[in-house]
Protein backbone atom coordinates (compact mmCIF):
# COMPACT_ATOMS: atom_id res chain seq x y z
CA UNK A 1 0.00 0.00 0.00
CA UNK A 2 0.98 3.62 -0.76
CA UNK A 3 2.67 4.78 2.25
CA UNK A 4 0.56 8.17 2.89
CA UNK A 5 -2.53 6.35 1.22
CA UNK A 6 -5.70 6.46 3.47
CA UNK A 7 -9.28 4.92 3.43
CA UNK A 8 -12.58 4.97 4.05
CA UNK A 9 -14.82 2.07 4.92
CA UNK A 10 -18.11 1.87 3.33
CA UNK A 11 -20.91 -0.43 4.41
CA UNK A 12 -24.09 -1.62 2.38
CA UNK A 13 -26.45 -2.96 4.92
CA UNK A 14 -29.27 -4.95 3.27
CA UNK A 15 -31.76 -7.38 4.08
CA UNK A 16 -29.63 -10.49 2.82
CA UNK A 17 -26.27 -9.27 3.05
CA UNK A 18 -23.83 -6.99 4.76
CA UNK A 19 -21.08 -6.03 2.20
CA UNK A 20 -18.05 -4.41 3.13
CA UNK A 21 -15.91 -2.21 0.63
CA UNK A 22 -12.43 -0.60 1.78
CA UNK A 23 -12.31 2.64 -0.89
CA UNK A 24 -8.94 3.85 -1.32
CA UNK A 25 -8.70 8.09 -1.79
CA UNK A 26 -9.66 7.38 -5.84
CA UNK A 27 -12.95 6.11 -4.78
CA UNK A 28 -11.81 2.74 -5.72
CA UNK A 29 -12.72 -0.32 -3.86
CA UNK A 30 -9.62 -2.20 -2.65
CA UNK A 31 -11.19 -4.99 -0.80
CA UNK A 32 -14.32 -6.17 -0.78
CA UNK A 33 -16.02 -8.49 2.11
CA UNK A 34 -19.26 -9.91 3.12
CA UNK A 35 -21.53 -11.73 5.55
CA UNK A 36 -25.12 -12.69 5.66
CA UNK A 37 -27.05 -10.14 7.93
CA UNK A 38 -29.68 -13.13 9.64
CA UNK A 39 -32.21 -10.68 9.96
CA UNK A 40 -34.00 -12.58 12.55
CA UNK A 41 -31.10 -11.83 15.23
CA UNK A 42 -31.11 -9.27 17.98
CA UNK A 43 -29.43 -6.12 16.14
CA UNK A 44 -26.55 -6.43 18.22
CA UNK A 45 -25.56 -9.47 17.32
CA UNK A 46 -25.51 -8.29 13.64
CA UNK A 47 -23.87 -5.40 14.68
CA UNK A 48 -21.16 -7.24 16.10
CA UNK A 49 -20.62 -9.57 12.73
CA UNK A 50 -20.62 -5.91 10.90
CA UNK A 51 -17.79 -4.96 12.76
CA UNK A 52 -16.24 -8.43 12.68
CA UNK A 53 -16.49 -8.22 8.59
CA UNK A 54 -14.90 -4.64 8.45
CA UNK A 55 -11.87 -5.63 11.06
CA UNK A 56 -11.24 -8.75 8.43
CA UNK A 57 -11.42 -6.63 5.31
CA UNK A 58 -8.95 -4.24 6.94
CA UNK A 59 -6.06 -7.50 7.64
CA UNK A 60 -6.94 -9.10 4.65
CA UNK A 61 -5.59 -5.64 2.72
CA UNK A 62 -3.30 -5.67 5.16
CA UNK A 63 -4.66 -2.18 6.41
CA UNK A 64 -5.16 -0.37 10.09
CA UNK A 65 -8.29 1.21 11.32
CA UNK A 66 -5.70 4.10 11.77
CA UNK A 67 -5.36 4.04 8.31
CA UNK A 68 -9.17 4.93 7.45
CA UNK A 69 -10.54 8.20 8.04
CA UNK A 70 -13.72 7.52 8.38
CA UNK A 71 -16.73 4.68 7.93
CA UNK A 72 -20.19 4.95 6.56
CA UNK A 73 -23.43 2.78 6.34
CA UNK A 74 -26.20 2.80 3.97
CA UNK A 75 -29.16 1.18 5.30
CA UNK A 76 -32.32 0.76 4.12
CA UNK A 77 -35.70 2.55 5.49
CA UNK A 78 -36.29 5.57 7.09
CA UNK A 79 -32.87 6.93 8.62
CA UNK A 80 -32.39 9.46 11.39
CA UNK A 81 -28.84 10.71 10.25
CA UNK A 82 -28.15 13.58 12.29
CA UNK A 83 -28.26 11.24 15.63
CA UNK A 84 -27.22 7.44 13.77
CA UNK A 85 -30.16 5.59 14.38
CA UNK A 86 -32.24 3.15 12.02
CA UNK A 87 -35.85 4.90 13.04
CA UNK A 88 -37.73 1.63 10.51
CA UNK A 89 -36.30 -1.13 8.34
CA UNK A 90 -39.11 -3.00 7.66
CA UNK A 91 -36.93 -5.84 5.90
CA UNK A 92 -34.43 -5.76 9.07
CA UNK A 93 -37.52 -6.05 11.20
CA UNK A 94 -35.80 -2.58 12.87
CA UNK A 95 -37.17 0.23 14.71
CA UNK A 96 -34.98 2.93 16.66
CA UNK A 97 -31.97 0.92 16.18
CA UNK A 98 -29.12 3.25 17.48
CA UNK A 99 -26.81 1.88 14.63
CA UNK A 100 -23.78 4.06 15.21
CA UNK A 101 -23.98 4.05 18.72
CA UNK A 102 -23.54 0.54 18.89
CA UNK A 103 -21.20 -0.01 15.90
CA UNK A 104 -18.80 2.65 17.49
CA UNK A 105 -18.08 0.11 20.84
CA UNK A 106 -15.63 -1.91 18.28
CA UNK A 107 -14.59 0.10 15.80
CA UNK A 108 -13.49 4.05 17.37
CA UNK A 109 -13.54 6.13 13.37
CA UNK A 110 -15.52 9.39 12.43
CA UNK A 111 -19.25 7.34 11.48
CA UNK A 112 -22.19 8.42 9.00
CA UNK A 113 -25.47 6.40 8.58
CA UNK A 114 -27.68 7.35 5.00
CA UNK A 115 -30.26 6.08 3.83
CA UNK A 116 -28.85 3.10 1.07
CA UNK A 117 -30.48 4.86 -2.12
CA UNK A 118 -28.53 8.01 -1.01
CA UNK A 119 -25.13 6.24 -0.87
CA UNK A 120 -26.15 5.01 -4.16
CA UNK A 121 -26.86 8.27 -5.44
CA UNK A 122 -23.86 9.59 -4.03
CA UNK A 123 -21.58 7.10 -5.13
CA UNK A 124 -22.60 7.44 -8.88
CA UNK A 125 -21.78 11.44 -8.46
CA UNK A 126 -18.35 10.87 -7.06
CA UNK A 127 -16.95 7.80 -8.83
CA UNK A 128 -19.46 6.66 -11.65
CA UNK A 129 -22.01 7.93 -14.22
CA UNK A 130 -22.35 11.30 -12.77
CA UNK A 131 -18.86 12.44 -12.07
CA UNK A 132 -18.63 14.97 -14.04
CA UNK A 133 -21.66 16.85 -12.36
CA UNK A 134 -22.45 18.28 -9.01
CA UNK A 135 -26.25 17.94 -8.67
CA UNK A 136 -27.97 14.85 -9.43
CA UNK A 137 -31.42 12.67 -8.86
CA UNK A 138 -31.02 9.18 -9.00
CA UNK A 139 -33.80 6.42 -9.18
CA UNK A 140 -33.82 3.32 -8.63
CA UNK A 141 -36.05 0.60 -10.37
CA UNK A 142 -36.37 -2.24 -8.41
CA UNK A 143 -38.84 -3.93 -6.59
CA UNK A 144 -39.84 -0.68 -5.08
CA UNK A 145 -38.77 2.55 -6.48
CA UNK A 146 -35.93 4.01 -4.19
CA UNK A 147 -34.31 7.78 -4.50
CA UNK A 148 -31.38 9.94 -3.59
CA UNK A 149 -30.54 13.71 -4.37
CA UNK A 150 -27.11 14.68 -4.06
CA UNK A 151 -26.51 18.40 -4.29
CA UNK A 152 -23.10 20.24 -4.59
CA UNK A 153 -21.48 16.29 -4.11
CA UNK A 154 -23.56 15.81 -0.91
CA UNK A 155 -26.10 13.70 -0.19
CA UNK A 156 -29.58 16.40 0.09
CA UNK A 157 -31.20 14.47 3.40
CA UNK A 158 -34.06 17.05 4.42
CA UNK A 159 -34.33 18.84 7.95
CA UNK A 160 -35.50 15.41 9.52
CA UNK A 161 -35.67 12.03 8.80
CA UNK A 162 -37.66 10.20 5.84
CA UNK A 163 -36.16 13.08 3.22
CA UNK A 164 -36.21 12.14 -0.28
CA UNK A 165 -38.88 9.25 -0.38
CA UNK A 166 -39.10 9.67 -3.83
CA UNK A 167 -41.16 6.91 -4.49
CA UNK A 168 -43.86 7.71 -2.45
CA UNK A 169 -44.79 10.84 -4.65
CA UNK A 170 -48.22 10.48 -6.53
CA UNK A 171 -48.26 9.86 -10.11
CA UNK A 172 -52.17 9.45 -9.81
CA UNK A 173 -54.45 10.11 -6.74
CA UNK A 174 -56.23 7.32 -5.71
CA UNK A 175 -54.50 4.92 -8.48
CA UNK A 176 -53.23 1.50 -7.87
CA UNK A 177 -52.57 0.73 -4.26
CA UNK A 178 -48.20 1.10 -2.67
CA UNK A 179 -46.97 -0.96 0.21
CA UNK A 180 -46.88 1.86 2.10
CA UNK A 181 -50.26 2.42 2.42
CA UNK A 182 -51.40 4.79 -0.14
CA UNK A 183 -52.73 4.61 -3.22
CA UNK A 184 -51.36 6.03 -6.56
CA UNK A 185 -47.13 6.40 -5.79
CA UNK A 186 -44.77 6.38 -8.20
CA UNK A 187 -43.50 3.61 -6.47
CA UNK A 188 -47.33 2.30 -7.48
CA UNK A 189 -46.30 2.47 -11.56
CA UNK A 190 -42.80 2.41 -12.13
CA UNK A 191 -41.51 -0.25 -9.87
CA UNK A 192 -40.48 -3.52 -11.48
CA UNK A 193 -43.32 -5.42 -9.66
CA UNK A 194 -45.60 -2.40 -11.25
CA UNK A 195 -44.55 -3.56 -14.87
CA UNK A 196 -44.56 -6.78 -14.43
CA UNK A 197 -48.71 -6.46 -13.05
CA UNK A 198 -48.99 -4.49 -16.17
CA UNK A 199 -47.62 -7.00 -18.03
CA UNK A 200 -49.82 -9.98 -16.67
CA UNK A 201 -52.71 -8.17 -16.86
CA UNK A 202 -51.93 -7.15 -20.27
CA UNK A 203 -51.20 -10.69 -20.57
CA UNK A 204 -54.76 -12.15 -19.90
CA UNK A 205 -56.44 -9.29 -21.63
CA UNK A 206 -54.93 -10.68 -24.96
CA UNK A 207 -54.50 -14.22 -24.57
CA UNK A 208 -53.55 -14.32 -28.37
CA UNK A 209 -50.36 -11.68 -27.44
CA UNK A 210 -46.94 -12.59 -27.82
CA UNK A 211 -46.69 -12.16 -24.08
CA UNK A 212 -48.37 -15.00 -23.70
CA UNK A 213 -45.93 -17.02 -25.97
CA UNK A 214 -42.93 -15.61 -24.11
CA UNK A 215 -44.06 -16.97 -20.79
CA UNK A 216 -45.26 -20.20 -22.35
CA UNK A 217 -48.75 -19.56 -20.58
CA UNK A 218 -47.65 -19.30 -17.72
CA UNK A 219 -48.06 -15.90 -16.22
CA UNK A 220 -46.34 -16.48 -13.22
CA UNK A 221 -42.88 -16.55 -15.24
CA UNK A 222 -43.52 -13.37 -16.40
CA UNK A 223 -40.67 -10.90 -15.70
CA UNK A 224 -39.42 -6.83 -16.36
CA UNK A 225 -37.76 -8.05 -19.45
CA UNK A 226 -40.62 -9.64 -20.87
CA UNK A 227 -43.26 -6.96 -22.42
CA UNK A 228 -39.85 -5.32 -23.79
CA UNK A 229 -39.04 -8.33 -25.58
CA UNK A 230 -42.53 -8.79 -26.81
CA UNK A 231 -42.88 -5.30 -27.91
CA UNK A 232 -39.55 -4.71 -30.01
CA UNK A 233 -40.96 -7.70 -31.78
CA UNK A 234 -44.03 -5.83 -32.65
CA UNK A 235 -46.65 -7.23 -30.87
CA UNK A 236 -49.07 -4.47 -29.89
CA UNK A 237 -50.40 -5.44 -26.45
CA UNK A 238 -46.36 -5.13 -25.05
CA UNK A 239 -45.87 -2.61 -26.81
CA UNK A 240 -48.95 -0.83 -24.93
CA UNK A 241 -47.91 -1.83 -21.46
CA UNK A 242 -44.26 -0.45 -22.31
CA UNK A 243 -45.66 2.98 -23.41
CA UNK A 244 -47.91 3.46 -20.55
CA UNK A 245 -44.78 2.60 -18.35
CA UNK A 246 -42.59 5.03 -20.02
CA UNK A 247 -45.03 7.71 -19.35
CA UNK A 248 -45.27 6.96 -15.95
CA UNK A 249 -41.90 6.79 -15.34
CA UNK A 250 -41.14 9.68 -16.85
CA UNK A 251 -44.37 11.68 -15.21
CA UNK A 252 -42.12 10.73 -11.94
CA UNK A 253 -38.97 12.11 -13.42
CA UNK A 254 -40.51 15.09 -14.20
CA UNK A 255 -41.34 15.72 -11.03
CA UNK A 256 -38.05 15.43 -9.73
CA UNK A 257 -36.82 17.37 -12.72
CA UNK A 258 -39.34 20.31 -11.49
CA UNK A 259 -37.97 20.33 -7.72
CA UNK A 260 -34.68 20.09 -8.35
CA UNK A 261 -33.68 20.64 -11.64
CA UNK A 262 -30.46 18.38 -11.17
CA UNK A 263 -27.36 18.27 -13.50
CA UNK A 264 -28.78 14.88 -14.61
CA UNK A 265 -31.27 12.24 -13.57
CA UNK A 266 -29.73 8.75 -13.40
CA UNK A 267 -31.75 5.70 -13.28
CA UNK A 268 -30.51 2.07 -11.79
CA UNK A 269 -31.80 -1.58 -11.76
CA UNK A 270 -32.72 -4.11 -13.78
CA UNK A 271 -35.04 -2.57 -15.69
CA UNK A 272 -32.24 0.00 -17.01
CA UNK A 273 -30.41 -2.95 -19.36
CA UNK A 274 -33.29 -2.20 -21.82
CA UNK A 275 -30.48 0.98 -22.78
CA UNK A 276 -31.40 3.43 -25.45
CA UNK A 277 -34.39 1.50 -25.56
CA UNK A 278 -36.09 3.14 -22.65
CA UNK A 279 -33.81 6.13 -21.94
CA UNK A 280 -34.35 7.33 -25.54
CA UNK A 281 -38.03 7.95 -25.31
CA UNK A 282 -37.76 9.23 -21.80
CA UNK A 283 -35.59 11.82 -22.34
CA UNK A 284 -38.30 12.94 -25.21
CA UNK A 285 -40.85 12.92 -23.09
CA UNK A 286 -38.70 15.00 -20.37
CA UNK A 287 -37.69 17.92 -22.72
CA UNK A 288 -41.93 17.92 -23.98
CA UNK A 289 -43.22 18.19 -20.73
CA UNK A 290 -40.91 19.70 -18.03
CA UNK A 291 -41.76 23.15 -16.79
CA UNK A 292 -41.03 25.74 -19.25
CA UNK A 293 -39.44 22.66 -21.95
CA UNK A 294 -36.21 23.56 -23.64
CA UNK A 295 -36.00 27.01 -22.74
CA UNK A 296 -34.05 25.83 -19.71
CA UNK A 297 -31.68 23.63 -18.91
CA UNK A 298 -32.80 19.74 -19.32
CA UNK A 299 -31.14 17.42 -17.11
CA UNK A 300 -30.13 13.97 -19.31
CA UNK A 301 -31.89 10.90 -18.46
CA UNK A 302 -28.57 8.52 -18.37
CA UNK A 303 -28.28 4.65 -16.66
CA UNK A 304 -25.86 4.53 -13.29
CA UNK A 305 -22.66 2.77 -14.28
CA UNK A 306 -21.53 1.44 -10.69
CA UNK A 307 -23.92 -1.50 -10.02
CA UNK A 308 -24.15 -2.70 -6.50
CA UNK A 309 -20.70 -0.85 -5.77
CA UNK A 310 -21.82 2.63 -5.74
CA UNK A 311 -24.04 2.04 -2.18
CA UNK A 312 -20.49 1.25 -0.59
CA UNK A 313 -18.72 3.88 -2.48
CA UNK A 314 -21.02 6.46 -1.17
CA UNK A 315 -21.06 5.25 1.98
CA UNK A 316 -17.69 5.51 2.66
CA UNK A 317 -18.52 9.19 1.59
CA UNK A 318 -20.87 10.14 4.14
CA UNK A 319 -18.42 11.75 6.21
CA UNK A 320 -16.65 14.72 5.07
Amino acid sequence: MAEHETYRIGIDLGGTNIKIGIVNSSHKIIAHHSVKTLVDRHYTQIVQDMAEAVLFALKQANISVDSCQALGIGSPGCIDFKNGIVIFAGNLHWEQVPLLAELKKYINLPMGLSNDANCAALGEVIAGAAREYHNAVMITLGTGVGGGVVIDKKIFEGGHAGGTELGHTTILSGGEYCTCGRHGCFEAYASATALIRDTKRAAKKYPHSLLNQLCEGNLEHINGVTPFDAAKQGDPAAKEVVENYIKYLGEGIINMVNIFRPDVVLLSGGICNQGAYLTDPLNDYIKKYCFAGTRVYIPPVIRATLGNDAGIIGAASIVE
